[in-house]
């Protein structure tokens, strides 16, 4: 991993808590689980290595210094293991890339392709690639021995419930940026005369900041468009397993989006924009709806009352529970 962010988070960090489900996972399984990554990790029974200092954004020194300490730790260690799983920077593979140990880069973020292209023309082997979506993987069409493996929780930590929809509110639940689409599912709350929720973290960024005070404040007076602040685990089970659906009409195309299955793990189902990642974790009129505007996320909200809230948590657990994911990695160069 890369320093900044501990190992689970104390707040944001999705990468980060997917290392931490998968080495919980790997654990159950009877594997020994190590992990290098910023100061401030704990998983209990694992071995832990740190590579650089907690606090994030990490400065360009921190993340300077941490490449040369995961070299120094892989050239001493790669040896004692049979499957590396790398999260941070592909250049920390670089010592190892002609070794015998199987080596996956895993990708939850947009792909540099000129990075791989190089590392594919230097000697290698046993070196594997995966992304968080096909949609993220087809995007990037880079050259290499390249999987598609979606993100996962725990869906034992989240709570099923079925509810009254006509009293329930609609949620929003992310970052409060311009691409993550609040703007829309207020006038998409405003439109078919719901209550909406939003729970999301503020951005630091200038733009952002505006972007907050001019379309999303005005809007929020507590009755019809409620703020809720930034949200820990606890109460974002609470807020996903009380709302009648997910909105995300977002204008960019997503990586994963780890909260539709959060929401679908509670019985929610999500409604969200036609983009990225969204065609291959809905499945349509089961764990929610794919739509292309807003015209036709007013019409779904409408439709909620034919979705089965409980056939829509059984469907997302068994495409999306951590254990599927932990076997879908572990699979990975199985056939060498």
């Amino acid at each position: 991993m890369d320093p900044g962010i501990p190992i689970p988070p104390k707040g944001y960090g999705g990468i980060e808590r997917i290392v931490a489900l998968l080495a919980k996972e790997y654990q159950s399984r009877g594997l020994e689980v190590d992990i290098l990554a910023s100061e401030g990790s704990y998983i209990e029974n694992c071995k832990m290595y740190f590579n650089g200092k907690e606090g994030f954004p990490a400065s360009k020194l921190v993340y300077f210094i941490a490449v040369f300490k995961t070299w120094l730790f892989l050239v001493l260690k790669a040896k004692n293991y049979q499957f590396i799983q790398n999260f941070g920077r592909l250049q920390y593979l670089l010592p190892i890339l002609n070794s015998r140990v199987v080596k996956v880069m895993c990708y939850q973020r947009e792909i540099t392709r000129r990075n791989i292209q190089i590392f594919n023309y230097l000697p290698n082997r046993k070196l594997f690639f995966s992304g968080c979506s096909l949609n993220l993987v087809k995007r990037a069409n880079v050259p290499g021995k390249w999987y598609d493996v979606h993100n996962g929780i725990d869906f034992s930590r989240f709570e099923f419930s079925n509810l009254n929809l006509a009293e329930s509110p609609l949620v929003f639940l992310g970052r409060l940026e311009r691409i993550k689409g609040c703007h829309t599912a207020i006038k998409v709350a405003k439109m078919t005369g719901n209550v909406l929720l939003i729970a999301g973290n503020k951005s630091t960024l200038p733009h952002e900041i505006e972007y907050f005070d001019n379309e999303i404040k005005p809007h929020i007076d507590g009755i019809q468009i409620k703020y809720v602040g930034e949200i820990d685990d606890l109460e974002k089970n609470k807020i996903l397993r009380s709302s009648k659906a997910l909105l995300m009409p977002i204008e960019w195309d997503e990586p994963f989006g780890i909260v539709m299955i959060e929401a679908m793990a509670c019985g929610t189902p999500v409604i969200a924009f036609r983009r990225g990642s969204v065609d291959e974790v809905i499945d349509q009129s089961i764990t929610g709806y794919k739509v292309e505007n807003i015209a036709e996320m007013a019409t779904a909200i409408g439709n909620l009352m034919q979705l089965d809230r409980s056939l829509c948590h059984k469907v997302a657990k068994e495409r999306f529970d951590i254990s599927i994911i932990a076997s879908k990695y572990l699979s990975i160069g199985s056939e060498i």
